[in-house]
């Protein structure tokens, strides 16, 4: 297969004021290319105003972050390590304490189908909060296994656990599963993201593999699920095996980023099964990804990941904005 190598350009730069420690998460605001939230290791979440390329917020949590997201333009929610889930005002700079799970807080989501924010915990469950109120609406058990990741399109929620079982939801009746499904990849889930058309969803694993996977149980639909191996690189007769950590679709051409702990970003047509192209190699892991909502931009986090790759020194962690061309995002 013929790659496309894109290299480091004017359509690339680095954010100024970074965390000070790995970085969990990028998220772009729901309607616009200029905010991105951030969570990091070193316990904070910032607000970027990539467009000027200023931080324009921060708060913190007493312990590492580990997801954030937007309920709209002016809030945001973040968890992690400290087990509670806070709302921030971004007009007002206030935060407010929403709750707490019996474990850490593994992954944020806002429901805009409901107007509710789901928290995925290591204490094996999912809870709904309202979002106007600070209350916990429902707690959903996730099997008594980790919550690793979580996904949502409109009503179509799917959650992925330690012992790599994904949980297919809707989330405006939370009173039973839709689905419990085993991933289809041998090792441990890493990444899920629902297909923005909600007929699927793309999964990724530790060893360097990523699923397409498709909701409809009708065979003939069936049929057209495949996984494939990316983010791998032969040296020397040797292949080293690296895990995929992100995905983010391109709302618009349905295509997908992958991030890896090799280093690279690949943009994948998963329709026609192919690999549209593939950015130059980043200083370290890419532990995050996020297209803008018009998908002109792409926000790339880079942080070590993998204790056993411990590279001296530490890389610096590091989080780029590329604003994406048709030839690198649209399928052919």
């Amino acid at each position: 297969m013929t790659v496309t190598r894109v290299a480091e350009s004017r359509t690339e730069f680095k954010l100024k004021n970074l965390p000070e420690d790995a970085i969990s998460s990028v998220k772009f605001a729901p309607k616009s290319s200029q905010f991105l939230l951030v969570s990091s290791w070193d316990c904070s979440v910032r607000l970027y105003d990539v467009t000027s390329n200023v931080e324009r917020h921060k708060y913190n949590h007493e312990l590492p972050v580990l997801d954030v997201c937007f309920r709209d333009a002016v809030h945001s929610y973040s968890g992690g390590l400290d087990q509670t889930l806070k709302m921030y005002d971004l007009n007002a700079s206030t935060e407010t304490v929403l709750g707490e799970h019996k474990g850490a807080i593994r992954c944020v989501e806002f429901a805009s189908e409901v107007n509710a924010v789901l928290t995925g915990s290591w204490d094996g469950t999912v809870k709904m909060w309202d979002s106007r109120v600070p209350n916990c609406v429902g707690t959903y058990n996730q099997g008594n296994e980790r919550v690793y990741t979580m996904s949502i399109v409109g009503e179509k929620f799917v959650v992925g656990t330690s012992g790599r079982k994904i949980f297919v939801w809707d989330v405006r009746n939370m009173g039973h599963v839709n689905q419990r499904r085993e991933s289809s990849l041998k090792y441990q889930t890493r990444c899920i993201r629902v297909f923005p058309n909600k007929q699927g969803y793309v999964l990724s694993s530790i060893e360097g593999r990523v699923a397409v996977e498709y909701l409809d149980s009708n065979p003939e639909v069936q049929k057209k699920k495949y996984a494939f191996k990316c983010h791998r690189i032969k040296d020397g007769g040797l292949e080293k095996i690296y895990p995929v950590n992100a995905i983010s679709f391109h709302s618009v051409y349905n295509t997908f980023a992958t991030g890896g702990s090799d280093g690279y970003v690949n943009i994948w047509d998963g329709f026609n099964k192919k690999r549209l192209c593939q950015f130059h190699r980043y200083n370290t892991a890419v532990s995050a990804l996020s297209f803008s909502h018009d998908g002109s931009a792409l926000a790339i986090a880079c942080s070590q990941l993998d204790e056993s790759q411990v590279e001296d020194p530490k890389p610096e962690d590091t989080i780029y904005i590329r604003y994406v061309t048709d030839q690198e995002t649209k399928p052919k």
